[in-house]
């Protein structure tokens, strides 16, 4: 087999599991072995025909443009699958290391092959859902089980958001704080609605986002873990929960987005519907 490489490819990007590495960003350096079929024919000297070292920055350019990390193994992971999606890859090796921590390097290695490669993090879904938006009002709404019971029966599934729930919540000058105090209330919301009807899972991550797409079930959004992990914030952001929602619609490419007892002031990227708290059928 040849191989193209990438050798100490130096980005500051934020990650980290622990509290005082968001925010900052850190050096970390890649080096990446790509391992791919010998070409059978001559290449002449057409980049056609032989894979391009633009793969692996590109590779390496997409996921940490997507969401944060916390680990070094989940970047190496996703490098890896994505790599392997190439027809002509073998077996992709990686090291990844954490240039700020010590005075050397601490990091991962992993060497992944195309057999191994099993659908993860970035498999397609290949049901759009449907986002719909409750307003407190909606959730007050005696319409609330008929319309998940519409929800329910449809072959589009369902996903779920919530609004900040009615009453006084702490505020603060600090913008991260009262960012975090927006989206624990928004979840605060969330368990509610699940605590009044079972049908409605609260799910936190993209990968339950997508199982229950892929599965035809409702979830609840708990936006706290992928706005966070979000490497570019939403705009609006948790203080806008309709915005918010209507970002996640855009992201999920969603089949339309429907709104439930307030009458929305932008243009959705998606088919958008409003829907009044005196109206049973959806």
């Amino acid at each position: 087999m040849d191989r193209i490489f990438l050798r100490d490819y130096v980005r500051e990007i934020e990650i980290g599991a622990y509290q005082h590495e968001r925010g900052v960003t850190q050096r970390v350096r890649f080096s990446v072995v790509v391992e791919i079929r010998s070409c059978r024919t001559r290449i002449d000297d057409d980049v056609d025909q032989v894979l391009s070292y633009d793969k692996i920055l590109s590779a390496i350019g997409c996921e940490l443009t997507g969401e944060r990390v916390n680990l070094l193994e989940t970047l190496a992971e996703r490098i890896c699958d994505r790599l392997l999606k190439e027809t002509r890859v073998i077996r992709v090796f990686i090291r990844i290391d954490k240039l700020d921590l010590v005075d050397g390097a601490l990091g991962i290695e992993l060497v992944r092959s195309r057999h191994q490669r099993v659908d993860g993090e970035h498999r397609e879904v290949s049901l759009r859902p449907r986002l719909i938006f409750f307003s407190n009002s909606a959730l007050s709404s005696p319409f609330l089980s008929g319309w998940l019971d519409q929800l329910e029966q449809d072959v589009i599934p369902a996903v779920l958001c919530v609004g900040v729930p009615d009453g006084l919540r702490p505020t603060t000058n600090h913008v991260t704080t009262q960012r975090r105090i927006d989206l624990l209330a928004i979840e605060q919301n969330a368990w509610m609605l699940a605590a009044r009807d079972s049908r409605c899972v609260v799910v936190s991550t993209w990968s339950e986002l997508e199982w229950a797409a892929e599965n035809q079930k409702m979830s609840v959004w708990a936006p706290s873990k992928i706005v966070l992990d979000s490497v570019k914030d939403p705009s609006p952001g948790p203080n806008d929960p309709l915005g918010l929602a209507a970002w996640l619609a855009k992201k999920f490419d969603a089949y339309e987005m429907i709104i439930f007892g307030v009458d929305p002031a932008f243009d959705a990227a998606v088919p958008l519907r409003s829907i009044s708290i005196d109206q049973a059928v959806l």
